[in-house]
């Protein structure tokens, strides 16, 4: 635990891998969402998965393990009542139960350096089962 702490309290670095697949997301809508996880030996957020903009948002919960943390950004296409397209990006902090308590501490600690590094997420999303990160809650955030 100290090592986990000691990376935490030094702060991650975001690897350039991390920020140019964000704003290929972003600026270019070539990914639907990426999913990123902490490498504790390197002390660097890593990009563990790419969704293609021909994704959903179950194809990215699918993505998600079942017994390990991790970080993942979604971009929201939706069209509003005035028929305009819009699109949101969610960050959201997955910590499934069955995950280790050391990883949980590593990455709550870590969310926020990963947080300012990308620039653009307009909402944010905590989940420790796929209940608490539904489709449903997505859109009504978005909405």
């Amino acid at each position: 635990m100290a090592m986990a702490f000691k990376m935490a309290t030094l702060g991650m670095n975001v690897t350039d891998e991390c920020k140019n697949s964000f704003m290929e997301m972003k600026w270019k809508k070539v990914h639907r969402y990426i999913v990123f996880k902490i490498e504790e030996k390197s002390g660097k957020f890593a990009v563990d998965k790419v969704g293609a903009a021909g994704e959903s948002y179950g194809d990215l919960a699918a993505a998600l393990p079942d017994d390990d943390c991790r970080y993942a950004v979604f971009d929201f296409d939706y069209v509003t009542i005035d028929n305009c397209r819009k699109s949101k990006i969610f960050f959201i902090a997955w910590a499934p139960t069955a995950s280790r308590i050391r990883a949980k501490m590593l990455y709550a600690t870590s969310k926020d350096g990963i947080r300012r590094a990308l620039d653009g997420i307009h909402y944010e999303v905590q989940a420790t089962d796929p209940s608490e990160m539904g489709f449903d809650i997505i859109q009504d955030r978005a909405k």
